[in-house]
């Protein structure tokens, strides 16, 4: 039994648990939502379809998933964690045999109402299932060979099922965040240095064994690692997205070119405007000064994040505040980098802001136990 069961009458019962709700992160949510969808209606040509008008509703929904998780105990959740993770495990097993294909890759599953990405919800269940375990171990047993080897199989499950879709982003993402939970539980960091080399040789065989029958990605992944190291040698091809992604980012300037007057989204000159390289049309639009402030709102709700898993005394729910934070991070760090030419295009939505049902309503979802880990910490 945790330290939060052994307290329960320290923490807020009913409907006070509203008033302990952090509200700074819910209107920070809020508000990148809110640019999210102004960005959509821009896009769109000033239309409320059709891209803002759903992300709204599945905005709504989500927020009342949220509300919803977070009156519930966090006890619950990280009882519920195995079942999640199993969940979706099944759910990704399942694209490989009723998925529908999309742009040459199965990564959804038709629901009649809406499109599942289960990749989604794998991200967040992999963080509750990595907290729940290093909630049961001993912290003495966190480095020993057969414990760290333990969630090392869990991340590499689903991670693997991914890679099958193919989603190479989806599946770093995976690696990141698990990692990152093995981190903070306090695995020794000698075990991080040795997967930093293993990822080092990794990229050296995958140079060395292109062309080869036992190449290790698909033609059109080595075609995005040339484009990022020099999309200028196919403008017109695979370097196109990039190069227009640069050029609205440089457009943009100071300020912007005003809401509705970016001519590299208007004119169509960039690609996947309304969901991958969103941040562009925000760039070209507002500037460096409205790129700054999205970059700010995100580091907001991370600080808020820190500071509420630093107060909290149960381990479970540290861990699971602690792997939001880390998801949102690696969310935006990665999409803004993609689109910068800073890292290789992975197809990563820019969070709360790019159109799409599944990673927003999960990404709430995930919120909704940060707010019930916050909301139900021994006071």
């Amino acid at each position: 039994m945790s330290y939060l069961e052994h307290n329960v009458k320290t923490v807020p019962t009913g409907l006070h648990k509203i008033l302990y709700l952090n509200w700074a992160v819910i209107l920070l949510l809020v508000s990148v939502s809110g640019i999210g969808f102004l960005m959509l209606y821009s896009v769109a040509g000033g239309s409320m379809t059709p891209w803002a008008e759903p992300q709204m509703k599945r905005f709504a929904l989500g927020m009342g998933l949220l509300f919803f998780i977070a009156m519930v105990p966090i006890w619950f959740w990280r009882n519920m964690s195995v079942l999640a993770y199993g969940v979706a495990v099944l759910l990704l097993l399942g694209v490989q045999f009723f998925g529908t294909t999309n742009m040459g890759a199965k990564r959804w599953l038709d629901l009649g109402f809406m499109d599942l990405q289960p990749s989604e919800l794998a991200k967040i269940s992999l963080i509750m299932v990595l907290a729940a375990y290093y909630d049961w171990l001993d912290i003495k047993k966190t480095s020993r060979p057969i414990w760290v080897l333990i969630p090392v199989l869990i991340i590499l499950l689903p991670t693997a099922l991914v890679l099958i879709q193919p989603d190479l982003g989806t599946a770093i993402l995976l690696v990141a965040g698990g990692g990152i939970i093995m981190f903070l539980a306090g695995v020794s960091w000698l075990y991080f240095a040795a997967v930093i080399g293993a990822v080092v040789g990794t990229i050296i065989a995958v140079f060395q064994f292109r062309g080869t029958d036992w190449q290790f990605l698909k033609g059109y992944q080595y075609r995005r690692i040339d484009t990022f190291l020099d999309p200028a040698s196919d403008p017109l091809g695979a370097g196109y997205h990039i190069t227009q992604s640069k050029i609205a980012l440089g457009s943009g300037g100071w300020t912007g070119r005003g809401f509705m007057q970016g001519t590299q989204s208007r004119l169509n000159f960039l690609p996947e405007k309304h969901t991958d390289f969103i941040f562009t049309t925000l760039a070209e639009e507002f500037g460096f000064l409205g790129a700054f402030s999205l970059l700010g709102l995100y580091t907001l709700i991370i600080v808020f994040c820190v500071i509420s898993a630093l107060k909290n005394k149960d381990r479970f729910a540290s861990l699971i505040t602690l792997g939001v934070a880390a998801t949102l991070f690696l969310f935006f760090a990665v999409n803004m980098s993609m689109v910068m030419g800073l890292a290789p295009v992975v197809g990563v939505p820019l969070p709360l802001v790019s159109y799409g049902g599944s990673a927003m309503l999960v990404l709430l979802i995930a919120f909704g136990l940060m707010q019930s880990a916050h909301v139900h910490r021994p006071r």
